[in-house]
């Protein structure tokens, strides 16, 4: 497959519900034609989600930060 980095691993502290946050480590890349945004612990590394980005989505850095805090939402609510 062909796999490239957009956005190599960068920490973020992402604001949660009720001044709640999550440090998290996120990559963006590209696998053949399909965008993921993967999200992982900065302290061990586990894997927290990763997310298939819709075709043609193209964000800059800020927005996917404000991603993240979407996603982290729905997965702590799960």
């Amino acid at each position: 497959m062909d796999r490239a980095i957009i956005q190599d691993w960068t920490d973020s502290i992402v604001l949660l519900k009720f001044d709640q946050t999550r440090d998290v480590r996120y990559q963006v890349y590209r696998d053949g034609a399909t965008h993921f945004l993967e999200m992982r612990t900065p302290e061990d590394d586990s894997h927290i989600h990763t997310l298939e980005l819709p075709d043609g989505m193209k964000l800059d850095r800020t927005s996917y930060e404000v991603l993240l805090r979407y996603v982290l939402l729905d997965v702590v609510a799960a």
